[in-house]
Parts: structure tokens; C-alpha cells; sequence
């Protein structure tokens, strides 16, 4: 054993205190206590090298080992990895108890262990001033931690602004985006909603009593738009119906459906063209949002159906109209209508390229396998014809 440290260094306690627990004590107590102190101290990256030097020491391997851990033997690679991945998540565990969610993140990361984390950031608060905000908003936003809660921070803190610029990098998953659409509808309502009760007072008039509408407070009210006027920014208010069909809550899909009654009635300067089935953002919104609410189903479904073109004239936008108006019905479990309408114009999309249910997916919602096997037929699809047969329990012959 060398000679204990014979020059002053900054740490010439901790280094004699080590040097004599190894000697007196021996190298188990030494080991822990050093794990003890470096713990205590916080210094994460040398915390995990203590942990898996006590690992290497428990299990016989070298103390310095150069190589990788493909270069050790069976089982004992097997065991020094369950002791590496245990190392790292004991580091990233006492990060997060310490509230320290971006210093754990990478540790935790690194062993496809993301969900203390996400837990971590839904409990998120911050504070006024909070250094972390920035870094924490990196890790749930950017780096896929916590998407939704990393959206929120963004509404809440950066604006509506940088959050709807922010909706278009969430990811593919209808549950996300659909908790973050909610978000936004709510705050741009409960904005518009307090600008225009603002308005209204200054020009001395009765406010109705509270909870009310946007619907309500314009109704009978047209100078609030005259010269061109409105109450909030129309470029956030145009991106937030455009994402209200991802709501699942019939409250936030009500409040959305009140956005496209006040958007519907500012200049036509300001009512911009969307993409089809949705041209006229905020009247095709407002039917598709309450037909979803049971609010004259039929005329709004007749309103979409009214978009669909003549068969052989299908191009992108007839597509997406026939994908919208799926969904819409699917949504509300009309499924007759939905496969009558998917079998005419979405039977030869692939399922992965589309936005709604397709054939396949509903007639198996629907119970119908033979329905689905005639599909196939017409469109020569042998696998969802296959798929048809087998749910059903026939035993045709494919050929």
C-alpha cells in the first residue's frame, strides 16, 4: 500500500481519512465510506466511479479496468452490468430526491429509465425566478422527457407564442398532442374571454354575470369588430382551432367551439384559408366541433359529406376530407357510415399513412369481419383478406 499523502492538498482530510480507513478499517468500510462523503457532497460523476469501484472490488475484477465489459468473461460481465445499471440509477435517484430532474436525466436516460423523471416534472413547480426552468423545459420538451408537462411550462412561462410554435415538434402520439391542444384552447379562451369583458367595461356597459361565453358577450355587440377590430393575437387564434379536433374533452372541445363563433366574425382579412376539409377555418371548425358536442349531428355531418368529391376525382385534399369525416364518425361510433365512406376512398391507402381508422381497423371495431373480407376483395388487399377470414372463423379458400 503507498505511503499516505504526504503533500497538503485541499482535500488532505478526506484523503488521510480514506488512506486510514482502508489500513485500519479495510477496504469494504473504507469503500463505504467514501460512497458516504461523496454522496454528501453531491459529486454525482465520482459517486458513480465509487459505486462501481466497490463493484469491481465485491466481484473480483481489477480495480482499473481499461477495457470494455465485452472483454469480461461470462457471468461476471452478466453481474458487473447489473451492478453498473444499479450504480447509475442509484446516482439519478438521489439527483431527483435532491430536485436536481436535469442532473438526473442523463443517468436515467442512459438506462431507458425516463419515468421517475416524468414523474418528477409533473410535480414540477416553479418558483418566481427559477434557474431551472430553462434547463427542466430542455428536458421534458426537447430531449422527450415529459412532452405535455414540458409544453405547459412553455404556455405558462414563454407565451403562447413560443408554445404554438412548439405544438408542431411534439410527438406523433394523439394522447400528447391532444393534452396539449387542451392546454392551449383553454388559455387562449380564458385570454380572449377576459380581453373582451375588459372592453366591454370600458365602455360602460352591463357585463353578464359570470360564467359566460364568448358567444355570449358578442352577441348583440357588433361595434367590438367594427373598424376592422379584434382582441387577440388572430394568428394564435387561428392555430388554436386548427388543432381543437385533437380535444377529447367536451368541455375544451365547448370551449373551442366558442373560439370559432368569435373568429367568425372578424374581418374576412382576418379569417385565414386553412387546408381542406377545413377551408373556412373557423365555420368548417365550428361544425365539426359540435357535431362532436351532439349539437345538429346530421347537418354537420352533412356539411363534411358535401366535401367529398365524385368518385375518380380523388387528390390530396379530397383525401383528407374523406379522413376527416372517417374520424368524425368513428368518433361518434357511426361505423356503417365510416366503413361506407373508408371502402369508397381510403381502401388502398396504407393504414399507417392515414389520420383516421381505416377499413380494416373499423370493421374490426364494428364487428364485421365478412364486411371487410368483400373490401378486400374489391380493392385485391390478400392480407386483410386473410385477416377477415381468420376473425371470422371461415375456412375458405384464398385462392
Amino acid at each position: 500500500m503507498p505511503d499516505a499523502p504526504a503533500e497538503p492538498t485541499k482535500d488532505a482530510e478526506a484523503f488521510q481519512a480514506l488512506h486510514q480507513a482502508i489500513r485500519n478499517e479495510g477496504p469494504e468500510f473504507a469503500l463505504d465510506q467514501l460512497i458516504t462523503l461523496l454522496s454528501e457532497r453531491g459529486e454525482s460523476r465520482a459517486l458513480l466511479d465509487a459505486l462501481l469501484l466497490r463493484a469491481r472490488h465485491e466481484l473480483g475484477l481489477p480495480l482499473i479496468h481499461p477495457g470494455s465489459l465485452n472483454d469480461l468473461p461470462e457471468p461476471l460481465r452478466s453481474k458487473y452490468e447489473e451492478r453498473y445499471v444499479d450504480a447509475i440509477r442509484t446516482v439519478g435517484g438521489r439527483l431527483l430526491a435532491a430536485g436536481d430532474i436535469p442532473g438526473a436525466w442523463p443517468y436515467l436516460r442512459a438506462i431507458g429509465e425516463p419515468e421517475p423523471v416524468a414523474k418528477a416534472i409533473d410535480a414540477y413547480v416553479p418558483t418566481e425566478g427559477d434557474e431551472q426552468l430553462n434547463q427542466i423545459v430542455e428536458v421534458a420538451f426537447n430531449q422527450g422527457a415529459n412532452a405535455r408537462k414540458g409544453f405547459e411550462l412553455i404556455l405558462e412561462h414563454y407565451g403562447t407564442c413560443s408554445a404554438i410554435s412548439a405544438f408542431e415538434h411534439l410527438p406523433a402520439d394523439d394522447a400528447t398532442r391532444g393534452a396539449c391542444a387542451d392546454s392551449l384552447v383553454r388559455q387562449l379562451h380564458n385570454h380572449l374571454l377576459g380581453n373582451l369583458r375588459a372592453e366591454i367595461a370600458q365602455r360602460g356597459q352591463p357585463l353578464p354575470a359570470k360564467p359566460e361565453s364568448i358567444a355570449d358577450l358578442i352577441r348583440g355587440r357588433d361595434w367590438l369588430f367594427h373598424d376592422e377590430a379584434y382582441h387577440i393575437d388572430v394568428s394564435h387564434l387561428a392555430a388554436t382551432v386548427r388543432v381543437a379536433p385533437l380535444l377529447t374533452d367536451s368541455q375544451s372541445i365547448a370551449l373551442a367551439a366558442d373560439l370559432t363563433d368569435y373568429g367568425a366574425r372578424l374581418s374576412e382579412r382576418f379569417r385565414y384559408e386553412g387546408e381542406p376539409p377545413f377551408e373556412n377555418t373557423y365555420e368548417d371548425h365550428g361544425f365539426y366541433l359540435r357535431t362532436l358536442l351532439g349539437q345538429e349531428v346530421d347537418r354537420g355531418i352533412a356539411h363534411f359529406r358535401a366535401k367529398l368529391p365524385a368518385p375518380g376525382q380523388e387528390d390530396r385534399g379530397a383525401l383528407l376530407a374523406a379522413q376527416v369525416l372517417v374520424g368524425l364518425l368513428a368518433r361518434l361510433n357511426r361505423l356503417d357510415e365510416a366503413i361506407e365512406i373508408a371502402a369508397q376512398y381510403l381502401a388502398d391507402v396504407p393504414e399507417s399513412a392515414l389520420i383516421c381508422p381505416g377499413p380494416a381497423a373499423l370493421c374490426h371495431r364494428a364487428g364485421q369481419p365478412d364486411r371487410l373480407a368483400r373490401i378486400a376483395q374489391e380493392h385485391g388487399n390478400l392480407v386483410h383478406y386473410a385477416a377477415a377470414l381468420l376473425e371470422s372463423g371461415t375456412k375458405r379458400d384464398l385462392a
